[in-house]
């Protein structure tokens, strides 16, 4: 359901594309949105990460209007009736859905003309755009003719094909297999690159990575933590593999607390006076550095600190059946 969209607002810019504060949202006695607050500045990538059932979908059709808050204020590209902007936003739902005999540029231009856009202009841009990605020879292929991720990418140039400011993708790379996800990948980004807001929700930790400026991590309906991935990362201490020729020696007392011996190597985080005091007393003391690496944290790692060993179990389930696709 989208409404109303007749009458699209032109809305002033603002710094933030979507802002949501002390939104609440139940089913019954299952609160799926609990006093969540978020803001999405505008031009950026957006991703709300957690683990399936964590409240993700809920949130995003509550920020676009497709349903209302219990509790709560939203504003879309400036506009507290979220659904004047519809004309504005790409939207690209969890479940997927095109009719199976309509043509592939057919479908876009359908998808299209529901925000506004001339039949004839639309299926212009489909054509450009099938062919622009490789595609010219799906543009009059029914649906049904086209494989799954050829299908998606149909349905995903038929959310962006007029040209919104604001693009939502809800799993956006849910039963892709690697080659599509990372031409999806890169179609976020060429997007990014003419300034449109891109908001998306996954529980793929990889994608936030590697493309979200910023990020909600999301558990139990809430926002456990809002943030840059580096600023989620710095929670927690950079770790140390060092190798040494000795294994003993006095040396081994500037060895922090929390050191471990595994594989041949030693383990433990890295103090926070640094490694110089170390490493001096490690040369001192002739330990004979044979390697030390210094790694930061990943994502995944800050994931777990923040939301907890079995949420990210959950996650890494909820990916399991996409590694093979």
């Amino acid at each position: 359901m989208i409404g109303d969209i007749s009458a699209s607002s032109t809305a002033a810019p603002c710094a933030y594309a979507v802002e949501g504060h002390g939104l609440v949202k139940t089913f019954g006695a299952f609160r799926a949105v609990d006093g969540v607050d978020i803001a999405v500045p505008a031009g950026s990538i957006y991703g709300v990460l957690g683990p399936n059932g964590a409240g993700k979908t809920t949130l995003l059709r509550t920020l676009l209007g497709i349903i209302d808050p219990d509790e709560g204020e939203r504003r879309l590209l400036g506009e507290t009736q979220p659904l004047r902007m519809a004309r504005e936003v790409g939207y690209l739902p969890e479940e997927r859905g095109l009719y199976p005999s309509m043509k592939a540029f057919e479908a876009i231009a359908f998808m299209g003309a529901l925000r506004g856009l001339p039949l004839k202009v639309g299926r212009e841009r489909a054509k450009a755009m099938l062919d622009d990605h490789g595609m010219g020879a799906s543009i009059d292929k029914p649906i049904r003719q086209l494989s799954k991720g050829m299908a998606q990418t149909v349905q995903l140039f038929g959310t962006i094909v007029h040209e919104p400011r604001l693009i939502v993708l809800d799993e956006p790379f849910s039963g892709l297999d690697a080659i599509n996800q990372e031409k999806l990948e890169a179609l976020i980004r060429e997007q990014a690159r003419r300034g449109v807001t891109i908001l998306f929700s996954t529980h793929v930790i990889a994608h936030a990575e590697r493309l979200c400026e910023r990020i909600a991590i999301v558990a139990g309906g809430r926002i456990r933590f809002e943030g840059t991935p580096g600023d989620a990362r710095d929670r927690l201490r950079s770790q140390v593999r060092l190798r040494t020729r000795t294994s003993d020696g006095a040396w081994r007392r500037a060895l922090p607390a929390d050191t471990m011996a595994e594989e041949g190597a030693w383990h433990f985080a890295l103090p926070d006076e640094g490694i110089e005091p170390l490493l001096r007393a490690l040369i001192d003391g002739q330990a004979g550095i044979e390697s030390l690496s210094i790694e930061r944290p990943g994502l995944h790692d800050a994931f777990v600190a923040i939301a907890g060993a079995a949420v990210a179990q959950q996650m890494q389930r909820d990916h399991a059946p996409e590694e093979g696709a």
